[in-house]
């Protein structure tokens, strides 16, 4: 079951994407963001720097964009001339995109110097979003994408996604690419026209090229630096790359995101509108679907799985690091193998969904509990593999090492989502830290559950702070430890201990001896 939710902030729109009610995807968009992947600007080259074989270009960013000789795309200096030609072109005349004579491809090895010159303006697409104290990265191999296919300005390639895997169905659409193809564009079909007929393919191609067309009209009158064709908004662009999964609800608490989203669903895929709901509720959207204390428990050092492991993912000048941790399971010399290559593969799930979830891009090594048998770490790396295929961002996956130790590499386009996940303590008035509070209860039930079930406890006593004792007990018939006892047929019982810290919880067995968890 797939969900997109939507809600309104303060900066902006925050978005989520669930599954099965769980969260994999989050992202913001800023009401002040300016330069989001796929915008194009009409930029100025500031200077040529031969020792990078580069440019730096100005987009309107407080530092200059970042140009590569690699990313100018062979059919650059045909860009140029239409750029040019369409500039000086008077608004209102035919479209000149199909008048245009293709110039050269440019030497792949060649330099910067001799392609672009300061001061000349030159079209540029965002590829990666500021980050940090870098500006935006650019290329001038423009791609337009629709629901369908991507079209390439200048580009000589038609080609299909090689996600689909049907020979006949990739020989049907090549068929239709190369009939439909306009003059003086190149195209990639999309895995999403899998078994879409050519009239649904030739709207999708005329409604690109008519953003592409109403932008050429717009050069006469712009001066650079600045943005003549926007990518959509964040939540219609994640609409148009997944509808071929489908969504089977969208909730937005935002009346103008709502008709964004409508508007663009009536015109391309209809069917799904019956899924599309205004959320009116008095409650905050995240806070009523439950993601607020998911991304709480998701965002910290440390992440937990359901099975008492752990994850403890750590950020360093160069790379990610991610140590996997069994936590309290029982690894017995005759199960250690089976034992931690189960927990090895719930990991790999849970590193998959934190990767898209944060948006973690660059090198991440991953440290797994060490695997003595080849064929199990190849079962790991086949099952992680798969578990990524979902993840949109291009990335690539290395066999374990002999270390136990597996090194990824995602592409990064954007900066990476941080959350605040700890809270200012109330027993010493913010001056130390703590885990979120709101997931307290939810920790103290695993506790328990782990204590009943796998250590065969047959009583327990826990001792809390007495708000948190409040807590537990309020509502006898509805309070946790009554459901904990017709969960387990075990009575908990709860006292307070003023001495306790509000979020530290501790456990006794039938002897009153301490059980302490790592």
């Amino acid at each position: 079951m797939n969900e997109l939710v939507v809600s309104k902030s303060e900066e902006g729109l925050r978005i989520g994407i669930l599954q099965d009610k769980k969260i994999v995807e989050l992202h913001h968009e800023k009401l002040s963001e300016e330069f989001s992947v796929g915008d194009l600007f009409l930029g100025k080259v500031r200077k040529i720097v031969p020792g990078l074989n580069a440019a730096f270009v100005d987009v309107g960013h407080p530092r200059d964009a970042f140009l590569h000789y690699f990313d100018l795309g062979p059919q650059v200096r045909s860009l140029l001339k239409f750029t040019k030609a369409a500039k000086s072109t008077k608004r209102g005349k035919d479209d000149i995109m199909g008048t245009i004579s293709t110039l050269p491809d440019i030497n792949k090895n060649g330099k910067m110097a001799d392609v672009l010159r300061p001061n000349q303006d030159i079209l540029v697409q965002v590829v990666k979003e500021p980050i940090s104290t870098k500006g935006p990265r650019l290329s001038s191999e423009i791609s337009l994408p629709g629901q369908y296919v991507v079209l390439v300005p200048f580009s000589k390639v038609v080609s299909v996604s090689k996600k689909i895997r049907s020979s006949d169905e990739r020989r049907r659409l090549r068929i239709l690419a190369e009939s439909l193809c306009p003059k003086n564009f190149g195209m990639i079909v999309r895995t999403a026209a899998s078994g879409k007929d050519a009239a649904t393919l030739s709207k999708d191609i005329f409604d690109i090229v008519e953003r592409w067309r109403e932008m050429a009209e717009m050069l006469p009158e712009s001066r650079a630096p600045k943005k003549v064709l926007s990518e959509h908004n964040r939540a219609t662009s994640i609409l148009r790359d997944m509808l071929s999964q489908g969504f089977d609800s969208i909730f937005t608490d935002d009346k103008r995101a709502f008709q964004d989203i409508e508007d663009y669903l009536r015109e391309h895929q209809p069917e799904f509108l019956k899924g599309l709901k205004l959320y009116k509720g008095k409650i905050p959207l995240f806070q009523a679907k439950g993601l607020e204390k998911q991304i709480k428990a998701s965002f910290g050092k440390v992440a937990s799985m359901a099975n008492g492991a752990y994850l403890v993912i750590e950020h360093t000048e160069a790379m990610h690091v991610i140590d996997v941790n069994s936590g309290s399971k029982n690894l017995s010399n005759n199960t250690l193998e089976q034992t931690a290559l189960k927990v090895n593969l719930e990991a790999a799930t849970e590193i998959a969904r934190q990767l898209r979830l944060r948006d973690m891009g660059g090198i991440i090594v991953v440290d797994f509990i060490d695997l003595k048998k080849s064929d199990n770490r190849r079962i790991l790396n086949d099952h992680l593999k798969k578990e990524m295929k979902a993840d949109r961002a291009k990335h690539s996956i290395l066999p374990m090492s002999k270390f136990g130790l597996i090194q990824i590499t995602r592409q990064r386009v954007r900066p990476q989502i941080d959350i605040q996940t700890s809270e200012e303590c109330p027993s010493c008035n913010g001056t130390g830290k703590i885990q979120p509070s709101i997931l307290i209860a939810d920790e103290i039930s695993n506790h328990i559950d782990f204590l009943i079930r796998q250590n065969k406890e047959k009583k327990l006593t826990i001792r809390v702070n007495p708000f948190v004792a409040s807590y537990l007990k309020r509502g006898f018939h509805k309070s946790l430890r009554f459901k904990w006892y017709k969960k387990f047929w075990v009575w908990v019982r709860v006292k307070e201990d003023v001495s306790l810290p509000f979020t530290q919880v501790k456990y006794y067995n039938s002897r009153g001896d301490e059980i302490k968890f790592n």
